[in-house]
């Protein structure tokens, strides 16, 4: 089986979020966390949260990527543990049943998008639109004649993006220099 882990390529979530997520945490997309926000007025880090974070299974702090790796039975029932009493001690939960049911399904849509080889990192976009909370995840995956991994890269880096079909833009700087419409 296949579970999302926390990554960080660089020391940015620490700064961005209100609080960061530790690299190989167990994770969820984590959008129940937004549920009584008025979303369309957060600030800060926790707009940030909401936009772009995973929910990170140990310190329930935020990640802006996660890798999907190969988990055991264990690992499974652990992070499901983990995110019941968190859902039950923070969040309220009526009871330890529900707050079970509640990470069972927020565990199992996070399986949903391990769909792809171990190692493969996935990145989370989430937004209101027309009233409602929409997610978004896109992919990056190690080629195999990649001689980097994605955890040696630097902060800036030319990587394969599956979902990204956006033609190029090739700006005229000369016209843009002189201010030219």
């Amino acid at each position: 089986m296949k579970l999302l882990r926390t990554i960080r390529l660089d020391p940015s979530d620490a700064l961005v979020f209100p609080r960061a997520a530790e690299p190989g945490e167990w994770a969820v997309p984590g959008g129940f966390c937004f549920w009584d926000d008025d979303v369309a007025v957060l600030e800060g880090k926790r707009r940030q949260a909401f936009r772009a974070g995973f929910l990170g299974l140990s310190s329930f702090g935020w990640s802006t990527l996660v890798q999907v790796v190969t988990a055991t039975p264990a690992q499974h029932e652990a992070a499901v543990g983990a995110l019941a009493a968190h859902i039950r001690s923070t969040l309220g939960a009526p009871d330890d049943a529900a707050a079970r049911a509640a990470a069972e399904d927020e565990i199992a849509f996070a399986q949903s998008l391990c769909d792809h080889p171990p190692g493969t990192l996935v990145a989370l976009s989430r937004s209101l639109d027309g009233g409602e909370v929409r997610e978004q995840f896109r992919t990056l995956h190690e080629r195999p004649q990649d001689h980097r991994r994605f955890d040696a890269l630097p902060v800036f880096a030319a990587v394969a993006v599956d979902g990204e079909e956006e033609a190029p833009i090739h700006p005229d700087l000369a016209r843009m220099a002189r201010r030219e419409p």
